[in-house]
């Protein structure tokens, strides 16, 4: 068993959101959608920070938090929102039934809905390799099939900046938890009880 979690280095991130498109390709995320912002496992905003004239431009990159106490999992009707042995939470699509309590629920906005109009275009594009076949509330995963093959997460793969360190949060030789361990990395949003497994350096 691990505690899978990762560090999202903000300082590092360029802003190219070749993490965005290697999720979107991987997992077969709504690319298609309208709301460029609205339907993807991984984000990336940009943000000002600072006052004139000294702005600068960040990038923001966000994902699932992948909390131990999640809002999501406790609202969930069904049981559909599970957690695994390796702490990734997880969606069953056989038992969900699409209602949104865990999109309200989630405080770090990291749900959306995979709706009927998304499973008619992922069969237009992937044809018989299509992955979704329901309606269904859709989040990331951690790449967790490409973890059971031994492979990072997609958008931590991808990432030429190294902005995104996955590993096992208990095992003190990885980079994430040294950093983690290091007080250097910080979770978001602390004071909401969830106890997100994602952290980040500002």
């Amino acid at each position: 068993m691990a505690r899978y979690g990762m560090v999202m280095d903000v300082s590092s991130c360029l802003g190219c959101r070749a993490c965005m498109a290697a999720c979107s390709q991987w997992n077969q995320t709504p690319f298609w959608a309208e709301d460029f912002e609205g339907k993807w496992r991984t984000r990336v905003t940009p943000l000002e920070e600072g006052k004139f004239p000294e702005v600068r431009k960040v990038f923001f990159p966000t994902i699932c938090m992948h909390c131990e106490n999640p809002p999501c999992h406790s609202v969930c009707p069904t049981g559909a929102t599970y957690i695994n042995k390796d702490g990734i939470v997880l969606i069953d699509y056989d038992l969900c039934l699409g209602c949104g309590y865990c999109i309200e629920a989630c405080p770090y906005d990291a749900r959306y809905e995979y709706e009927k109009e998304d499973l008619e275009k992922d069969e237009f594009y992937f044809g018989e390799d299509a992955r979704h076949h329901q309606v269904h509330i859709d989040k990331c995963t951690f790449c967790v099939d490409r973890l059971e093959e031994g492979l990072e997460p997609s958008c931590a793969a991808t990432c030429v900046g190294h902005a995104r360190i996955f590993g096992d949060l208990d095992d003190p030789n990885s980079e994430a938890a040294k950093l983690v361990n290091s007080g250097k990395a910080k979770p978001l949003g602390e004071y909401m009880g969830a106890k997100p497994k994602v952290y980040y350096i500002k």
